[in-house]
């Protein structure tokens, strides 16, 4: 069955989950406001140039999980959805699901942002199939750990090819949809690549290998 996969922030959501976490985190008062604003924009920036050491911003980022139990940590991510989650759901993203739907395809969403995150937007877009970043998770508790590959840059073509062994599926026609020339090695992939509202870098490499390019941004 052909695959129709799809990077998550700033091409499906009008925005970035995995920065948006982080500024909740900050309003609700979880972490320390200033000092944490200031490297979660120090990051992002660093991503959105190319320059993130993955492992480095993983060890920020995935350390507030580690400090609070499940159950407190599932409740902050019901309010998180609510609040800064579907405000950054697109109508038109929504029409491009539902079109690769209709033609039978199997939808799969691969974001660098963690599992944690991410998973109660995958289910709210009605998105099956989802590889994101792992923390590690022992006796039902996060170490601030990452457990395996991080699905980022190179490591999406990795984490997509296990995938790919343990389905049994293919990537013979498939797509991929994203923003990002962070995504540029997934990109050139597959068959059908298609750059989102593309950053700079990316819409220009999409303009010299005649990718397809549009835009979900209403």
């Amino acid at each position: 069955m052909t695959l129709a996969i799809f990077d998550l922030d700033n091409t499906l959501l009008a925005g970035d989950s995995d920065h948006a976490w982080g500024e909740f985190l900050v309003e609700e008062s979880i972490v320390d406001a200033e000092e944490y604003r200031q490297a979660n924009d120090r990051f992002y920036q660093q991503y959105l140039d190319g320059e993130l050491d993955i492992m480095h911003y993983l060890s920020f980022a995935l350390q507030p999980l580690a400090r609070h139990d499940m159950k407190q940590l599932l409740a902050w991510r019901e309010q998180f959805v609510e609040k800064k989650i579907r405000p950054m759901l697109q109508a038109s993203a929504k029409e491009l699901l539902d079109s690769h739907r209709n033609q039978g395809h199997t939808l799969l969403i691969i974001t660098a942002t963690n599992r944690f995150v991410t998973e109660p937007v995958s289910e709210l877009l009605g998105i099956e199939h989802l590889i994101a970043t792992e923390p590690e998770l022992v006796n039902g508790r996060y170490t601030g750990e990452v457990a395996g590959v991080p699905s980022f840059q190179d490591g999406k073509v990795t984490r997509l090819h296990d995938w790919l062994k343990s389905t049994g599926e293919s990537l013979e026609g498939a797509w991929f949809y994203s923003d990002s020339h962070n995504d540029a090695p997934l990109l050139r992939k597959v068959e059908n690549p298609v750059a989102v509202d593309p950053d700079p870098t990316l819409e220009k490499i999409a303009k010299e290998s005649g990718w397809k390019i549009m835009s979900l941004r209403s």
